[in-house]
């Protein structure tokens, strides 16, 4: 797979993810829709999987840079 494909997805994963981390966007999509209930959850959920797409980022990062 092209690293670039591996560095891409993690940049905007990792940007999409914040958005949601950082702003009430996802809770108050959630109360709209009438999940408000697994908002408590989101901190499990999101931390992690904004640490897995800066890793991702990084990976592809450093397959571009090996590869150059």
């Amino acid at each position: 797979m092209d690293p670039n494909k591996y560095m891409n997805t993690g940049i905007w994963g990792a940007i999409i993810t914040a958005i949601c981390c950082f702003t009430p966007i996802l809770v108050v999509g959630l109360g709209l829709i009438g999940l408000a209930a697994i908002t408590k959850y989101l901190d499990y959920t999101l931390f992690p999987l904004l640490g897995f797409f800066l890793i991702l980022a990084l990976y592809g990062w450093w397959k571009h840079k090996r590869s150059c």
